[in-house]
């Protein structure tokens, strides 16, 4: 077998449709795209994202309000009380307290000083409130903020 007796496989090519050659060929007037409209203009078949036919888009008629900060920082937060949970001398980190179940995702915690400390540990997150701070140190604890 040599290179010029090569054949794609029967069926996987196809003749391109030729339209616009006249009435006699089958695909000549209306060239297949029907009568008249949007679609049977040159260039005019697609709409953009949102378009209703004219009509004023749902994304226009309806009010905008508020303000979205992309550089926002959205915290998992979890109170010191919560901590209690965790044995005397651990050290706590965000991946820990997404074991346990307080944050859903390690990314960035927050300590917040709600409840009181019974025990002393080490603390590692992304922020700590000064009443969570007081409230640790004041236990006899350490933290410590991670990036």
């Amino acid at each position: 077998m040599g290179l010029d007796k090569l054949k794609p496989a029967k069926g996987s090519k196809h003749r391109k449709k030729i339209v616009g050659r006249g009435v006699g060929s089958g695909h000549g007037r209306t060239s297949t795209r029907g009568c008249k409209g949007q679609k049977s203009r040159s260039g005019d078949g697609s709409k953009k994202i949102g378009f209703e036919g004219g009509q004023t888009p749902v994304f226009r008629r309806i009010p905008k309000r508020g303000f979205s900060n992309r550089f926002c920082r959205e915290y998992e937060i979890v109170n010191v009380d919560k901590l209690n949970k965790f044995e005397t001398g651990a050290e706590i980190t965000p991946a820990l307290l997404k074991e346990a179940g307080f944050v859903a995702k390690t990314k960035l915690v927050k300590i917040l000083g709600a409840g009181d400390v019974k025990k002393s540990f080490t603390v590692k997150a992304t922020a700590f409130s000064k009443s969570a701070l007081d409230k640790i140190k004041a236990a006899g604890g350490k933290t410590e903020i991670v990036k």
